[in-house]
C-alpha cells in the first residue's frame, strides 16, 4: 500500500507540473486512467518542425494494481499525407517489482471531413520492452492502444479506447495487467 500512494503522489505532482498543456481522465467498470501531457518544443528550436512531448500516466484497477508510465516522444506530421502524424519515444513503466523502459511508437490520423464536423481523430500506439529494458522481477512488457477521438469544444475532446497491456515476470508466464475498453475526456491547455 506504501508503494500504491508513492506512486499516486509522484503521479499527481508530475501531472500538476505538466497539466499546462493537456489533462485526460479516462474509466470503465474496472479501472480509472489520469493522464498529462507537455510540449517541450517551446524549450527547443522548432525549426525542424519536430515536436518533443514529456507524458505521464496512471492507472488505478478494482484489484489494487497500479501502473506509472512516465516518457518522451518526437512528433512529426508525416510528409505528403496530410492529417498523419507519427511518433517514436521511450517510457519508464513501474509496477510493484515491475522496472521495464519500452520503446514506443504512435500513429495518428485527423479524418479530413467536412468544417462543420468536429475533427476526429483515429489513432493507434504500440509500447515494447524485451529483457534487456526490463528490470527488478520484469521480463517483457507489451502494450497496444487504439482510440478514436472528437474535439467537441475547441480544445476539449471526448474519446473511446481499447487497451491491452501485457506484462512479463521472470520465471513466470506472461499475466494481463489490463484489457478492456475505456472512454474518456481531454482537455488541452
Amino acid at each position: 500500500m506504501a508503494i500504491r500512494n508513492l506512486i499516486l503522489g509522484a503521479f499527481v505532482s508530475t501531472s500538476l507540473v505538466l497539466a499546462q498543456n493537456s489533462a485526460g481522465l479516462n474509466i470503465n467498470d474496472e479501472d480509472l486512467e489520469i493522464e498529462a501531457s507537455m510540449d517541450l518544443s517551446q524549450y527547443t528550436d522548432g525549426s525542424n518542425g519536430t515536436t518533443y512531448i514529456l507524458g505521464a500516466n496512471y492507472i488505478s484497477t478494482q484489484t489494487n494494481d497500479d501502473l506509472l508510465s512516465v516518457g518522451i516522444n518526437a512528433n512529426n506530421t508525416y510528409q505528403g499525407f496530410e492529417g498523419l502524424n507519427v511518433s517514436l519515444g521511450l517510457n519508464v513503466v513501474l509496477l510493484d517489482d515491475f522496472l521495464s523502459v519500452p520503446l514506443m511508437g504512435e500513429v495518428s490520423y485527423s479524418l479530413p471531413l467536412v468544417e462543420s464536423i468536429p475533427t476526429i481523430t483515429l489513432s493507434s500506439q504500440m509500447l515494447y520492452a524485451p529483457g534487456v529494458l526490463s528490470f527488478d522481477k520484469a521480463d517483457t512488457y507489451f502494450e497496444f492502444r487504439g482510440e478514436a477521438s472528437m474535439e467537441v469544444i475547441s480544445a476539449v475532446s471526448v474519446y473511446m479506447g481499447y487497451r491491452n497491456i501485457e506484462t512479463t515476470y521472470i520465471n513466470a508466464s506472461s499475466t494481463t495487467f489490463n484489457d478492456s475498453l475505456y472512454g474518456g475526456l481531454k482537455i488541452g491547455f
